[in-house]
């Protein structure tokens, strides 16, 4: 955990700016950690890094864009120091990956103090606002976190987690989880469509309004998050017949779909907890993965399977991403395979 004294120096950034600008990863740890602050703000623009878990000098000229008088940086896993040389104004980075040196910014990671501290970047953003439980709470769960928040949650939204108790229990049979997968599926499209759905998302006051669709932003979000999931039942009728003797389960699947890469391996590992899940998504000439364990530490095993080969990959220690050339994917799934039986 960051130390109080951190938490005030983040809210003092915060409150002390006029038009912040967000940049925020695409996935619901990052919207909600964005929600959170903007939420609170009430101020400035929001941009999600949708490419690479990473921000560099390609995202300069957003700054020009918006003009903004401070940059938070949120749950984005590397940003790069030619980003950071570039920016003319101060920029909080907040996150739960690495960590990483660089200079000039004012770094906010609990894994400089303790390596396996891993808290969801969310849950640093509501102990810097402490508002917006629902969203707070769904972040932390997306990221498989139980906060030390949940039992206030539990007493205001009992009906939105049952009495489950695990993370995944929680993640995949409650109504909380069903929002998980709202904002997840948000996230996926074009950067048009996804920005209309954060800007919308900014303004629901309550769960319920997208659950029971009881106001017109409510039900616009829940609809389309119903015809998303339409496709994401499809891929994932698919994926569940991939279950090997072994302990690496690989999906793909082609491009003409959305990017489901990250859901389906989440899913994948709760019904098949004793492997190692792989599902990969075709996009041009890579294939571009999610990888998802509950006890083999993956990025040793993912940095000895691309020794060689085009590609690239990272994250937590049960949770990364990567990416790799079409045909160099064969060889990599043969290493992943030996290293894991």
């Amino acid at each position: 955990m960051l130390t109080q004294e951190q938490y005030q120096q983040i809210k003092e950034e915060l409150d002390n700016c006029k038009n912040p600008l967000y940049f925020f990863d695409d996935d619901p740890d990052g919207l909600s950690s964005f929600l959170l602050l903007y939420r609170y703000k009430r101020e400035g623009h929001g941009i999600v890094v949708k490419t690479h878990p990473k921000l560099d000098i390609r995202s300069v000229p957003r700054l020009e864009d918006y003009k903004p008088d401070k940059v938070f940086v949120l749950d984005v896993a590397n940003l790069e120091q030619d980003f950071i040389d570039n920016c003319p104004e101060t920029i909080i980075w907040i996150d739960h990956h690495g960590p990483y040196e660089r200079e000039d910014v004012k770094y906010f990671n609990p894994r400089l103090q303790k390596k396996d501290d891993n808290i969801p970047t969310t849950c640093m953003c509501y102990n810097v606002v402490k508002q917006d439980l629902w969203i707070a709470m769904l972040g932390c769960i997306a990221d498989y976190h139980l906060p030390d928040f949940i039992d206030k949650f539990k007493k205001e939204y009992p009906d939105l987690m049952n009495n489950k108790k695990s993370v995944a229990d929680i993640y995949f049979n409650t109504k909380l989880g069903e929002l998980i997968r709202v904002f997840s599926f948000s996230l996926k499209g074009k950067t048009n469509e996804v920005m209309k759905n954060v800007k919308i998302l900014t303004r629901i006051k309550s769960p319920y309004e997208i659950l029971n669709q009881e106001t017109p932003q409510g039900k616009f979000i829940f609809k389309r998050y119903q015809k998303m999931k339409k496709l994401y039942d499809e891929l994932m009728e698919e994926a569940v017949k991939s279950n090997p003797k072994d302990k690496l389960l690989v999906f793909t699947y082609d491009d003409n779909k959305m990017s489901f890469t990250s859901d389906l391996a989440n899913e994948l590992l709760y019904k098949h907890p004793d492997k190692i899940i792989l599902v990969g998504r075709k996009k041009d000439d890579d294939i571009r993965m999610s990888l998802r364990s509950t006890k083999t530490v993956i990025p040793q095993i993912l940095e000895k399977a691309l020794m060689g080969l085009e590609g690239y990959g990272g994250g937590h220690e049960l949770a990364c991403g990567a990416s790799i050339k079409q045909r160099d994917f064969k060889e990599f799934v043969e290493r992943m395979r030996e290293s894991v039986n």
